[in-house]
């Protein structure tokens, strides 16, 4: 059985960093490398929305334009793990963030289009 789970998140001031961490299990270390990775948000009274994600290669991330230059999307392949270093942290950022993989292919900015989730962690970022 697959598992996504998340870390990291907590509360922190405008202009401040996080890093958020998405451990998986139930996939070998071959298998993990395969599965495109990422990053959404849902912030209170909004829809879930795409935040990044990187394919096994990690040569070619993508990112919401609201995080774009803050944010950098990660993985380490030996670990099984993805990450999100957020920097310039700002109010509208404050949102629980899921982690999300997909078995193969591009990119997709569509939540539907991933096969697992993780239960998420909560970022605050007070003004």
């Amino acid at each position: 059985q697959v598992q996504l789970v998340e870390s990291g998140g907590g509360l922190v001031q405008a202009g401040g960093s996080l890093r958020l961490s998405c451990a998986t299990s139930g996939l070998s270390g071959l298998t993990f490398i395969t599965y495109t990775m990422g990053w959404f948000r849902q912030g209170a009274g909004k829809e879930r929305e795409f935040v990044a994600a990187v394919t096994w290669g990690a040569a070619n991330p993508d990112y919401a334009d609201s995080v774009k230059g803050r944010f950098t999307i990660s993985r380490d392949n030996a670990k099984n793990t993805v990450y999100l270093q957020m920097n310039s942290l700002k109010p509208e950022d404050t949102a629980v963030y899921y982690c999300v993989a997909k078995r193969s292919g591009r990119i997709t900015t569509r939540g539907a289009d991933y096969d697992y989730r993780g239960q998420g962690t909560q970022v605050t970022v007070s003004s």
